[in-house]
């Protein structure tokens, strides 16, 4: 192996043929990485085993294999070496839980890794410790108020209630120029498909010349908001994609910061805010750019 080939993605895939190597050994040896490379590979998701019909990860480096396993190495240290700030509990329910996710937090893993969503985080650090399961998703970029269920029942109820929009999500945006005083409702197609969103303002600061809005959605299209907002003239600031935000520039300033619904396990309604310290701020811009 070359000095620096390590810095490249490695994939393998091997027909377990013997039982008596462990699955570290195993990919070690075909990938010519350490054991304990591959140790941190598999706490941080990039192993996988298929057994039968099933493929998952494998964390363990000493979980016993059969004959007919396959294994799978998604090596990228690239990927692997990514660390994002810790997710913070708002609220537990014991059956379900909200959390606050921050700036580059992920809602989805991939083959190459899980180390940097939020529900593996939820997983690792919730006390007493339970399974985690994704709801619904916010951005890479957006920051804000994530629901995460503990059991598959009540995980199915929260997201009922996503799909039939019983569940009212509101956001806080911060855009460029001084937003309307009056409330817009934007309808611009989202790659292709219908699109609603309703904007207020908040609060407008002229010296920064940025406005602070409130923004409820009827539809969750990708990137729905930053869309709409860029298309009516008031960009959010730190949006790179759609907002013309380049490098050094301050972070996407969209968050999700109220929920309201009905609780699956009271059956009574349920508001939550994000803490004020954890939402966009005109004045925390402010105190940046001096």
């Amino acid at each position: 192996m070359q000095p620096d080939s390590k810095l490249n993605p490695i994939e393998h895939h091997l027909n377990v043929s013997q039982t008596e190597t462990d699955a570290c050994t195993l990919l070690a040896k075909a990938s010519q990485l350490s054991k304990q490379e591959i140790k941190q590979a598999m706490a941080k998701g990039a192993v996988w085993l298929t057994r039968g019909k099933y493929t998952q990860r494998l964390r363990r480096a000493k979980k016993p294999l059969k004959l007919g396993d396959q294994l799978h190495l998604y090596y990228n240290p690239k990927v692997l070496a990514q660390q994002v700030e810790d997710a913070q509990l708002i609220l537990d329910k014991g059956e379900y839980s909200i959390w606050y996710k921050p700036y580059a937090m992920l809602c989805q893993g991939s083959k190459w890794s899980d180390h940097t969503t939020i529900n593996r985080f939820v997983e690792t650090h919730l006390t007493p410790q339970r399974p985690a399961f994704i709801i619904h998703r916010l951005d890479r970029a957006a920051t804000g108020l994530v629901l995460i269920g503990h059991s598959k029942t009540i995980t199915a109820a929260l997201a009922a209630q996503f799909e039939h929009r019983e569940l009212d999500k509101q956001y806080r945006v911060i855009v460029k120029g001084e937003f309307p005083k009056a409330t817009r409702t934007i309808t611009t197609e989202v790659d292709g498909k219908p699109a609603c969103s309703h904007a207020s303002l908040v609060e407008y600061d002229s010296e920064l010349d940025m406005s602070l809005v409130q923004v409820k959605i009827e539809t969750g299209r990708k990137h729905q908001i930053r869309i709409h907002m860029a298309s009516i003239g008031f960009p959010v600031v730190g949006d790179r994609q759609h907002g013309g935000a380049e490098t050094g520039d301050v972070n996407l300033q969209l968050t999700a910061c109220f929920l309201d619904f009905t609780c699956p396990l009271s059956k009574q309604p349920l508001h939550v805010a994000l803490p004020e310290a954890l939402q966009p701020s005109l004045g925390a811009l402010k105190a940046k750019a001096a």
